[in-house]
Parts: C-alpha cells; sequence; structure tokens
C-alpha cells in the first residue's frame, strides 16, 4: 500500500490553505490535510476533494488577538506557543499523534508551526518544513528547521532575506509561488485596484476614500474587508468578498496591497504593476519580502497606508514600472515541480 503524506495548515490567513490544495492535487500518493479548516472553508478554497483532518482551534482561550506566541514567562525556549491548560491545543496534539499511529505517514509538511514540527519529530516522522520570507533566527524556528528533514520556501529564491543563515539556504528547496499559476494578463484598464486579504486587518474607508480624492482621475476598486463610516467619493467602489478576484485584478492599471505571499504570487502571475503596502507582521516577513521587491525594481514599496497627500507621486511610480520585472519571478511548473520534489524526498527517505 503506498504511504500518504500529511499536510498541516496554519489557519492565519488563507494562503496555508491555497499552496497546500495546490499541491496536493499535483501529488501521486494521498495527501491528508490537516489542521482547523473549517473556518477557513469557502467555495474557494473549499477542502471538497481531500481526505481531512480537522483539529480544534488552539487559539487563545478569551478571544485574545494571536500572533502565535503565547506570552507565558516559563515557556520552553524551543516553543512559540504551548500555552498551559488549553484544551485545544491538548485535543488537537492528541488527535495528531493517534492519526500517525493509525496512518503511519510517510511525510508531514508543515506549514507553519514549530510545535506542529517538533511534535512530528518526536513521533518518528520525517518532515517538509516550510519558511516563510522574514528574520526567522530565533531559537524555536531554527530547532524546527533542524528537526526538518528538508525545508520549503513558497517563493523564489530571489526574494530571500539577507538575514538567512547559510545551513538554512542550504537546506531550502525554494518552491517559488504555490498559489494561483501564472497566466498572461488580459487587458488592463486605467483602475487602481485595492485588495485586502483575509490575514490583515482589512481597510479603512477614511484612508481609501482620502486616496480616492488624491487621485481622482482613476476608478478604485477595493476587495477585501473595509470598516468605517463616511461620504465615498464617486471614484471609490468597495466591493467586499469576491469570487473573481483574478480577474478584478488583471484589469487593474496599478495594483495595491500588503505583502503576503498570496497577493505578491497574483501580482507577479500576472505581471501587474505594484504598489506593495507591507504590514507588520512577527518578524518582518511582509516587511522583507517587499524590501526584496524594492530591490529587483519588482514594486514601488511604501511602510503602511500613505498619507493623502504622497498617493499622487506613489501612483505615478508605481504606472511607471517595467511589469515585466515582476512578471519574470513565477515559475510556471511551481506546482508540479514542487510535487515532484516532495515525491522524490518521500522515496530518498524510504531508501534511507
Amino acid at each position: 500500500m503506498t504511504r500518504g503524506i500529511g499536510w498541516y495548515v496554519h489557519h492565519q490567513g488563507a494562503g496555508h490553505l491555497q499552496r497546500a490544495r495546490a499541491v496536493a492535487a499535483a501529488l501521486p500518493r494521498p495527501c491528508t490535510l490537516i489542521g482547523t479548516l473549517a473556518a477557513l472553508d469557502t467555495p474557494k478554497i473549499a477542502t471538497s476533494g481531500l481526505d481531512v483532518l480537522d483539529l480544534p482551534d488552539d487559539r487563545p482561550l478569551g478571544g485574545s488577538a494571536f500572533d502565535g506566541r503565547d506570552g507565558e514567562a516559563e515557556r520552553p525556549e524551543a516553543f512559540h506557543y504551548a500555552p498551559l491548560n488549553h484544551p485545544g491545543v491538548r485535543a488537537r496534539m492528541t488527535r495528531i499523534a493517534e492519526w500517525v499511529a493509525r496512518t503511519e505517514p510517510a511525510l508531514i509538511v508543515v506549514d507553519v508551526s514549530v510545535e506542529i514540527a517538533l511534535l512530528a519529530r518526536l513521533l518518528s516522522v520525517p518532515t517538509l518544513v516550510e519558511r516563510l520570507a522574514g528574520t526567522r533566527t530565533d531559537r524555536p524556528h531554527c530547532e524546527a528547521f533542524r528537526s526538518a528533514t528538508r525545508l520549503l520556501a513558497p517563493f523564489p529564491e530571489a526574494l530571500d532575506g539577507a538575514n538567512v543563515p547559510d545551513w538554512v539556504r542550504a537546506k531550502t528547496h525554494y518552491a517559488g509561488f504555490l498559489g494561483a499559476p501564472a497566466r498572461k494578463a488580459g487587458e488592463a484598464g486605467d483602475d487602481i485596484v485595492v485588495v485586502f486579504g483575509r490575514g490583515g486587518a482589512g481597510g479603512d474607508l477614511a484612508d481609501l476614500a482620502a486616496a480616492a480624492r488624491a487621485v481622482p482621475d482613476r476608478s478604485w476598486h477595493v476587495l477585501g474587508p473595509v470598516s468605517g463610516s463616511g461620504e465615498v467619493p464617486e471614484n471609490l467602489h468597495l466591493h467586499g468578498w469576491v469570487d473573481d478576484v483574478e480577474a478584478r485584478i488583471a484589469r487593474a492599471a496599478l495594483l495595491v496591497g500588503g505583502g503576503g505571499d498570496g497577493l505578491v504570487a497574483l501580482a507577479a502571475g500576472q505581471g501587474k504593476r505594484f504598489l506593495c503596502l507591507p504590514e507588520e507582521r512577527t518578524y518582518g516577513e511582509q516587511t522583507e519580502k517587499a524590501e526584496a521587491l524594492q530591490r529587483l525594481g519588482a514594486a514601488v514599496v511604501h511602510p503602511g497606508w500613505p498619507s493623502a497627500g504622497a498617493w499622487p507621486g506613489l501612483v505615478q511610480a508605481g504606472l511607471a514600472l517595467d511589469p515585466s520585472v515582476i512578471a519574470a519571478l513565477p515559475r510556471p511548473s511551481a506546482i508540479p515541480d514542487c510535487a515532484a520534489t516532495i515525491e522524490a524526498l518521500v522515496r530518498q527517505i524510504g531508501r534511507a
């Protein structure tokens, strides 16, 4: 019987599940998605057709914000998040251990969790641990990387940070963008398209209105959540969540948004002029990726939301970008290549 693999999916943002689905569909062996998936499941990124091990939620009790760390003064140095007396954490770890004992997986891909990576190692299961952008040289990350059989970067090597240790680079397979495949963009219009994803705070209506008034000769189309109230300029259009994000981006003269993996991959896949507004994230994930895009001449970057007076110059600079630079970043075969790399790793482990 062909041994399957597990793919742990983090529940912050939609990109983790999108990557897992895309690569799992290309694998030549069974793949079980593992994670708190029910809340993420939408028609766009549904888990139908794949085996799923759904886990209880492990986020902080009481509804406090979750950044992947627990703030415990006496937490073991190898962990980020190991709160005591949390029934969700206890139940999810038990469920994973039971699944491993029952199915004997050949490999677990971990996207992303230091604790799941170390649990898999304790359960004697080889791991392929994904490493995101940013400076992740803290002890928990390094221990997770050390425990892994190999590492996987879901972005091109050109976007890697300058402070990554050599041993981590040497252990990494740079898979490239693993979200939406690169596609030829349609005829762009004159619109500015602003995108807010699931992993961030969303947009502020007053800020968006000020930006639209500052550049009145362009129509602004906003995708994703927006909060606040007030007058909406005639050239500002709020669409909320939509199912045709790619098609709307294809019509943009300029794409505006954060530095998350999903949006950067869409900008690159469609060769879009991109104004990147990296959001504050732990380990500088979006900031370092945005800096790499700027070094390459692939995007105009402004940290955080610009003031109203800055918008005309930023839009002008964004429209002056050469879109062929960002369009050169994706590899069309990234998803099947990644699946082939995983299969080769499993076979190598089996021979060892």
